[in-house]
């Protein structure tokens, strides 16, 4: 089986993530995968095993994501986007796939609407056509209109054999974030959630009894950095580890380590051995991404959630409600984000009971490779 996916990752690098353990379930059973990123180079991601092919690559404009940049930070113009979809047919017609999925579109990357209707204009015009299908996680942006929604439907009812939903259906619907209408619920396949395997933790025993900050793979989180800290003045018995992102992460870094000064903290670029460091961590603060949420659950490590709230974004608020029940997490919005509101809710988690670490329920990308097997034999018997 041959699969392409396409991705691109405008913010942070969750959505490459994702995909790529997507792309490794099926590598792992010996098929072809071609990945397509078009977001920003994240070399720290694991890609063993997927051919990788990038496009002239966005990010967005902080959270405007009609606005996107190069990555010399230059709008990009008209020429720029014809580059991007004249290589993605390219790429679709070169490597003919047996299966495409698009990552979050037709639900969200709208403004790079005109490369993905290119792309699965293209596909239709091959024979045999490919399954083709969407690819989304537990929690979407809800649209900000009832006609995104429908036209939403119409797109994969004309155009699409499915979804794939990475959620588990009994703990978060997609109906908590998007409607879903019964033309809809009946094109959607929850895998449940996509991580890979539990962590191991880290032979040299790095970031053991650390407080772990994170803000994901972008350039994001300088509130989180700034309080941390200021809570790492406020707890003077603890190491603090602060993992920056970004393209601009040196930088940034530089920056921070003059506001650091004496404070017990260490600051490095983001690590790709991060998921080891957890089951050792005293605790970790980060936002709510899909993918750090599911590696916080995976290790077991007390935590706190700050989730990305700003524009209109509501996904990590919802994933962290949902999750703040459990043992030894708690929530901080970021508008009461202090050096001594986290001071506070790390002391707390430290002080909750432990919660066990999980490896139940995290298959997701075994189970899409299941679901996609069977809608490509069922394609071939039609």
């Amino acid at each position: 089986m041959r699969v392409m996916i396409v991705v691109t990752h405008l913010l942070g690098t969750g959505h490459l993530s994702r995909a790529l353990t997507l792309g490794r379930a099926f590598a792992a059973e010996g098929h072809k995968v071609l990945l397509v990123s078009g977001g920003m180079p994240a070399p720290q991601l694991d890609h063993t095993g997927i051919d990788l092919l990038g496009l002239p690559p966005l990010r967005s404009d902080g959270t405007n994501f009609t606005r996107l940049l190069t990555q010399t930070d230059e709008v990009a113009d008209a020429a720029y986007f014809d580059a991007r979809k004249v290589a993605l047919t390219e790429a679709l017609r070169s490597f003919a796939p047996d299966v495409l999925i698009t990552e979050l579109y037709p639900f969200g990357r709208r403004s790079l609407a005109d490369e993905f209707d290119a792309l699965l204009d293209a596909a239709h015009a091959q024979h045999p056509r490919p399954v083709i299908l969407g690819s989304v996680r537990d929690i979407l942006a809800p649209p900000s209109k009832p006609a995104k929604a429908q036209r939403t439907v119409e797109i994969i009812l004309d155009l699409f054999d499915g979804v794939l939903v990475h959620s588990d259906q009994n703990m978060i619907p997609l109906d908590v974030s998007w409607p879903v209408s019964e033309p809809l619920a009946q094109r959607l396949f929850y895998t449940g959630f996509v991580a890979p395997a539990a962590p191991i933790p880290h032979p040299d025993g790095v970031g053991e009894g650390e407080i772990l900050v994170s803000a994901g793979g972008g350039s994001v989180g300088e509130p989180i950095f700034r309080a941390a800290i200021e809570a790492a003045r406020k707890m003077p018995n603890r190491r603090w580890r602060l993992l920056v992102g970004g393209q601009d992460a040196s930088a940034r870094i530089k920056h921070l380590t003059k506001l650091a000064g004496d404070a017990p903290v260490t600051l490095e670029p983001v690590r790709p051995d991060f998921r080891q460091m957890l089951p050792l961590a005293a605790a970790s603060v980060s936002m709510c991404g899909y993918n750090t949420a599911l590696d916080i659950l995976q290790s077991g490590v007390p935590s706190v959630f700050i989730p990305f709230d700003d524009g209109s974004e509501v996904e990590q608020t919802l994933r962290s409600q949902s999750l703040s029940e459990l043992s030894a997490i708690d929530v901080l919005p970021s508008d009461q984000l202090t050096g001594e509101t986290l001071a506070q809710a790390v002391e707390a988690i430290l002080a909750a009971p432990m919660r066990p670490s999980t490896g139940q329920g995290f298959n997701g990308a075994e189970k899409s490779v299941e679901i996609v097997r069977s809608l490509l034999d069922h394609a071939h018997d039609r």
